[in-house]
C-alpha cells in the first residue's frame, strides 16, 4: 500500500509527462479495438447480408459472380433462367417458398429488381431479420414500385413520386422507358444491405418496360380496375435467378445436386452462406493489413512510452538518491518503478477503451448508412479482453526496462555511498 501511494504521488508530481505517456497507450488501445470491432463486424453484416436462404439458382457459372449478381446486383448474368424451370424446381417436394428475380434495368445507377409480392414476406438478412417498411406498402399493380431506403433518401423520391426506369447496368443506360412511368407507392426500412440500393418492381412490369412498344393494343384492352395478383407475374420467357427457401434443411444437398445435374439446361445452385464465406476469404489480405496496421500503432505507441519513461529517468537521478538515502533498498526502487508503469498502463488501456466505445458511438450511424455495418456496442467480447490483456502486459514489460535501468542506477549510488 505505501508504494503504491508513493507510485501515485510520483505520477501526479509528474501529470505532463505521464499523461503523454496515458494518451500513447490510450490511443493504441483506441485504433486497436475499434478496428478490431469494426473488422469483426463487418465480417458478420457481410455474411449476413442474405440469411434464411437455402440456395440461390442461376444459370451456370462461378458460384461468387452468381452471388455478387443476384444478392450484391455486381456485374451481370450472362444467361437467365427459363420460367419453365422455374416452375418446375420450385414445385419439387420440400420447396417452401421460391422468389424469381430479373435484373438487367437501373434508375439513375440504383438496380430495378423484377419479383413478386412475396419478395417482402421471405427474403431475410441480419439475424433472419424481415423486410419492413418505413411507409407505404408492397407493390399491387403492375405500374408501382418498391424503394430501397438509400434509393428514397438519395433521390429525394417520396409516395406518389413517379419514376422512368432504363434498360442497362449500372450508370449506364441505353434506353428510357419514359412510356412507362412507375408510381412510388412503398419505401423498405434501411437494412444496411443491397436492398437499400435496390428498386423492387412487379416481375410483369420488366416485360411490359421491354415489350411496349410492341404491345399497346393489349395494354389497352387490359382493365387495371379489376384484381390480379397473377397479373403481377405474368408468363416471363425468362428471370436472371431465383431463391429458394425449405420446409427442412435436409433437402438442401439433395435438391442442390438435382438442380447441379438438371437435364430441362444448365443450371447451378449455391448455399449463400457458404459462398459469402468463401467471399470473404477471398477478401483476407485486407483483414491482415487491418490487423497489421493495428499492431504497428501499438508498437509505435509502447516505443514513445518507452522512450518518454527513459527521458525521464535520468531526470529523475536526484530523486532517486534521495530514496536511498533514507533507507530505500534497490528492490523498493524497482518495485516503484514497475508500480508507475503497472498504474500507467491500466490507466492508459482503460481510457483507450472508453475512447473506443465513444468513437464507435459516433460512428456507427454512419457506418450503417454508408457501408452497411451494424456496430454492436454491447459489451467486451472476450477476444476483446485477451487483446487489452496483451496491451496492458506489453505496456507493463515495457515499463520494466526503466525500472531495471532504476535498480542499477540505485545499486550503484548505494555502493558509491558505502565507499
Amino acid at each position: 500500500m505505501i508504494l503504491l501511494k508513493l507510485a501515485s504521488k510520483s505520477l501526479l508530481n509528474r501529470r505532463a509527462s505521464v499523461l503523454l505517456s496515458l494518451l500513447t497507450i490510450a490511443i493504441s488501445v483506441m485504433l486497436l479495438l475499434t478496428i478490431e470491432r469494426v473488422r469483426m463486424q463487418a465480417k458478420e453484416s457481410f455474411a449476413a447480408t442474405v440469411s434464411g436462404t437455402d440456395l440461390i439458382v442461376g444459370a451456370r457459372t462461378g458460384d461468387i459472380q452468381l452471388l455478387l449478381a443476384s444478392v450484391f446486383r455486381i456485374g451481370h448474368m450472362n444467361n437467365g433462367v427459363s420460367w419453365q424451370s422455374y416452375k418446375d424446381i420450385s414445385s419439387k417436394k420440400g420447396i417452401k417458398w421460391a422468389l424469381p428475380l430479373s435484373l438487367g434495368d437501373t434508375h439513375k445507377g440504383y438496380a430495378v429488381l423484377g419479383t413478386t409480392g412475396d419478395y417482402f414476406s421471405h427474403f431475410q438478412y441480419g439475424k433472419k431479420q424481415h423486410l419492413s417498411f418505413s411507409s407505404g406498402a408492397p407493390f399491387a399493380e403492375d405500374n408501382e414500385v418498391v424503394l430501397g431506403a438509400e434509393v428514397a433518401k438519395r433521390l429525394g423520391y417520396g409516395l406518389g413520386d413517379n419514376i422512368v426506369v432504363a434498360h442497362g447496368m449500372g450508370k449506364t443506360s441505353f434506353h428510357h422507358h419514359d412510356d412507362k412511368p412507375l408510381v412510388v407507392v412503398g419505401i423498405l426500412a434501411a437494412t444496411g444491405t443491397p436492398v437499400d440500393k435496390t428498386l423492387h418492381i412487379p416481375l410483369i412490369a420488366i416485360a411490359q418496360l421491354h415489350g411496349a412498344q410492341a404491345h399497346h393494343e393489349d395494354e389497352e384492352q387490359h382493365n387495371h380496375n379489376e384484381p390480379h395478383a397473377a397479373d403481377l407475374i405474368g408468363e416471363p420467357k425468362q428471370i436472371s435467378a431465383f431463391l429458394l427457401g425449405f420446409d427442412s434443411p435436409l433437402y438442401t444437398l439433395q435438391v442442390r445436386r438435382n438442380i447441379n445435374n438438371y437435364k430441362g439446361e444448365p443450371l447451378m445452385a449455391i448455399m449463400p452462406g457458404v459462398t459469402l464465406r468463401e467471399l470473404w476469404g477471398m477478401l483476407a489480405m485486407v483483414e491482415k493489413l487491418l490487423l497489421l496496421f493495428s499492431i504497428v500503432v501499438l508498437l509505435v505507441s509502447l516505443l514513445g512510452m518507452l522512450t518518454t519513461l527513459l527521458a525521464n529517468l535520468s531526470q529523475r537521478r536526484r530523486e532517486l538518491a534521495i530514496l536511498r538515502s533514507v533507507g530505500a533498498k534497490p528492490w523498493h526502487i524497482f518495485s516503484l518503478m514497475s508500480m508507475e508503469s503497472l498504474l500507467i498502463s491500466l490507466l492508459g488501456t482503460s481510457f483507450g477503451v472508453a475512447l473506443s466505445y465513444l468513437l464507435l458511438t459516433l460512428a456507427q450511424p454512419q457506418l450503417q448508412a454508408q457501408a452497411g455495418i451494424n456496430i454492436d456496442l454491447q459489451g467486451i467480447s472476450s477476444y476483446e479482453l485477451m487483446l487489452i490483456a496483451v496491451i496492458m502486459a506489453a505496456a507493463w514489460i515495457v515499463g520494466l526496462i526503466p525500472a531495471v535501468r532504476a535498480y542499477f542506477y540505485s545499486l550503484h549510488d548505494g555502493m558509491s555511498v558505502k565507499t
